[in-house]
Formats: structure tokens, sequence, C-alpha cells
């Protein structure tokens, strides 16, 4: 879902800092995480190190999308889990990434998850797959010859992602809810108004009684 690459995608930017060409960095010239060769390929063929140093968000979060969260099938995988993948293929590519999740799931290592992969994901449990898959990542990456350089950094990303993963996972997702919309507005009956004077006397019912009574007497007197 959008919702959880925008999350993800916020994650990874904590991590990630402005423009950098560090000679021992084998992604060569970078700018938020974002190498010149994945702008390219996503963003801007022609692109130059002057158009990667001026990247904008819009142009940081399609790349995002296209070159690694589409090509993990974050928007499939488990809230937690889809975090700790992504970040693993930014930092290392895709394909490694997908390499490890599909080594602890049982499956073929073909690089490229799939049905079979997300299916045997969905049946795992999500927390212990994130922490065994972030300390898989740490130990691969304690192998690599740029680890002098880079370890410190990479030591505090990948404990901070194993955090923040597993709080993603165990966070229930909160929907937003429409209240129960009001009854519609019924007029009230018009009140029935107390007599302003309850103990008044009612001279008009007195002359109604001795009205009829009249008539009944005359209606019965014999007429002399």
């Amino acid at each position: 879902m959008n919702a959880n690459f925008a999350r993800a995608l916020a994650s990874v930017l904590r991590h990630e800092g402005g423009y950098s060409n560090h000679p021992k960095d084998r992604g060569g010239p970078t700018n938020k995480g974002i190498t010149l060769a994945a702008f390219k390929a996503n963003v801007k063929p022609d692109a130059t190190i002057a158009d990667l140093k001026k990247i904008t968000d819009a142009q940081v979060s399609a790349t995002y999308r296209e070159a690694y969260w589409n090509l993990i099938k974050g928007d499939d995988l488990p809230g937690g889990v889809d975090y700790a993948v992504f970040d693993f293929a930014v930092n290392s590519g895709p394909s490694r990434a997908a390499k490890f999740l599909q080594r602890l799931v049982h499956v073929e290592e073909d690089g490229w998850i799939g049905p079979q992969t997300l299916a045997a994901v969905r049946v795992t449990d999500a927390i212990p797959l994130i922490k065994q898959l972030c300390d898989d990542r740490l130990d691969w990456l304690q192998t690599l010859d740029n680890w002098d350089t880079f370890g410190k950094g990479w030591a505090t990303r990948v404990s901070d992602v194993r955090d923040d993963a597993v709080q993603l996972a165990t966070r229930p997702v909160t929907l937003p809810t429409t209240p129960n919309p009001p009854p519609p507005d019924i007029p009230a009956p018009d009140p029935i108004l107390p007599d302003e004077n309850p103990g008044r006397f009612k001279w008009w019912i007195v002359v109604g009684i001795a009205v009829a009574a009249l008539a009944l007497f005359i209606a019965f007197v014999p007429i002399i």
C-alpha cells in the first residue's frame, strides 16, 4: 500500500545523507541514498551529477519506489517485513535482499520475490523473521572489505532497522473510522401550554351548564 511505502521511505531516509562520492563506496555518486545509475535508470536517462545533486522529493520517491520497493514487492509483504527487506535492498541491492529473505522462508533463492516467496512469508512469524534477516544482514556486511570504513554506520543502521521493523510488525494498523451520522432533525411537536392561571374560575363552563338546564326545563314543563 502507498501508506506502507511512505512510512518505509521516511525510515530509510533517516539513514541516508546528502550527496557523497566516497572512493570506497561501490555505488559511486549518491544523493539521499540514490546512486547516479539508479537515478538514470528510473527518472532521467541523461542525468548528470549536477542533476543528482538537485534531486527533488518527488524524484526521490519515484526512484525508491521503482528501483527498490516494487522489486521487493513491498506492497505485498507484511508490515515490518516490508521495511526490513526494503532497507536491505536500498543498502545492498534488491536481489541480495530477496535471496536472504528466501533463504529464511525455505524457497528457491533466485533473487526475485514472487507468489511462492510471498506465500511462504505470510505463514512465517514476522518478528522472528525480521530479527533473523537483520542478524544475517549484519553478519554478511562484516565480511566485506570496506567494513572497516563503513562498519560502524552499517551496524547502527541495521540495529535501528531491526528495532523499528519489529515495532511496525507489532503495532496494530489503525484505520480511520467514520462516525455514525446523527439522526435527521425531526421537528418536535408543538408544546401543550398549561393554562396561564390554572386556579382561575371557569365561568364559561357554568354558563354552559345553566343554558342546557334551562333548555331541558322548557322542553319538559307543560305549558299552562
